[in-house]
């Protein structure tokens, strides 16, 4: 296996869903505990992005401004789509501005965000491609990747466009690994025959495989009772042979513990472990849902204000659950903002969408489930 990172524990802190105060904002003094708790365990590789709203300045004032730069690895990502860049000025800008936010110096991986069919050809009228190999050129950048939602014959067009690519970022997870939308495993492959390492992000599915129904969670419950539903998706990504780091978007210091518990001393999964998974995937399966993993990558543009995630969270709660009366009195008060019937079907949620979701159709269903 390749990889660029062996003096670490596997587990990375992905930094796209940090600890809130109640007005909103990152609470950046938990978020220096959790930091602190990472790297006393032997946790480097820190995650974020220029679109993660308040994460980069959050990572300078928990992480960059209190411990040493070579204690730490930090990546983050340069994002042209038109959602968050108007034009190329504006998208290569966002390199200026991350390191400023950051106070970094200098990122240890830097990667073009969130490439799919929908927005690749952004990359290459802008030439990103070039200006982050400039970058690294001057050593403001030591490795340069990419992450990406889509699917394995795109991945395997980008990987052979462009071999000085050194590592790729990819959804993967075990409810996820045969999924015709995401080709978790499929895109894993394509990168393993290039011999290009894969960091894995969604490992959890944005908090999905941390809470199970009863019927996927008895299956590893009778595995491993002591287990926690986390500590099975991010060992079954982890123990993938191709597989560099795996992030982990913690939100409380709980969380990090939890994955600290197991991930210190990590242990590849056994063949009946394996198997356990296997079921429970083929379980997981069966029960429908909306595919949304919460990165909120939909809703800075939407003209209304909606709680697009949030909303969708009650809802696949619902489906997991099946309690309506619940989940009807939850959707009353816990997304907050307008209802989902107040969409206005302008579509700037499903161009931002990295899974593709038809947002405005499943937005209808809610209301009528709901509403």
């Amino acid at each position: 296996m390749s990889t660029l990172v062996s003096d670490c524990m596997k587990l990375g802190f992905g930094m796209m869903r940090l600890p809130k105060l109640e007005d909103g904002t990152i609470d950046v003094e938990t978020t220096k505990t959790m930091v602190d708790d990472f790297l006393a365990a032997g946790g480097k590789y820190v995650d974020t992005a220029y679109v993660y709203q308040g994460s980069e300045d959050a990572v300078r004032q928990a992480l960059v401004e209190r411990h040493p730069r070579d204690s730490y690895y930090l990546a983050t990502k340069l994002n042209a789509g038109t959602w968050a860049a108007k034009d190329e000025a504006a998208a290569k800008d966002e390199f200026r501005q991350s390191l400023e936010r950051t106070g970094a110096g200098y990122f240890d991986f830097y990667l073009l965000h969130a490439l799919s069919k929908d927005n690749v050809e952004l990359y290459d009228k802008y030439d990103i491609w070039g200006y982050v190999r400039d970058l690294k050129a001057q050593g403001l950048v030591k490795h340069y990747g990419f992450s990406f939602h889509d699917m394995p014959e795109l991945l395997d067009q980008l990987l052979t466009d462009h071999p000085d690519v050194e590592f790729v970022q990819l959804q993967i997870n075990y409810a996820d690994w045969e999924s015709p939308v995401v080709q978790s495993h499929a895109n894993y492959e394509v990168a393993t025959r290039h011999g290009v390492p894969v960091v894995v992000m969604e490992p959890v599915k944005g908090g999905t495989l941390a809470k199970l129904p009863d019927r996927v969670g008895s299956i590893l419950k009778a595995a491993d009772p002591a287990a926690s539903p986390a500590s099975w998706a991010i060992r079954f990504v982890a123990s993938l042979p191709n597989v560099m780091m795996v992030l982990s978007g913690m939100s409380t210091p709980q969380q990090m513990q939890d994955n600290l518990s197991f991930m210190r001393d990590f242990k590849p999964l056994s063949p009946a472990e394996r198997d356990a998974v296997h079921r429970a995937r083929l379980e997981f399966e069966s029960i429908d849902r909306i595919q949304c993993t919460g990165c909120h990558y939909c809703t800075p543009g939407c003209p209304v204000g909606m709680h697009i995630p949030e909303i969708f969270q009650v809802m696949n709660e619902y489906k997991l659950y099946g309690d309506l009366d619940r989940s009807r009195e939850d959707y009353g008060w816990r997304p907050g903002g307008p209802k989902a019937s107040e969409c206005v079907a302008c579509g700037q949620c499903e161009d931002a969408c990295p899974q593709h979701l038809p947002i405005i159709s499943l937005l209808q269903e809610v209301a009528s489930t709901f509403e």
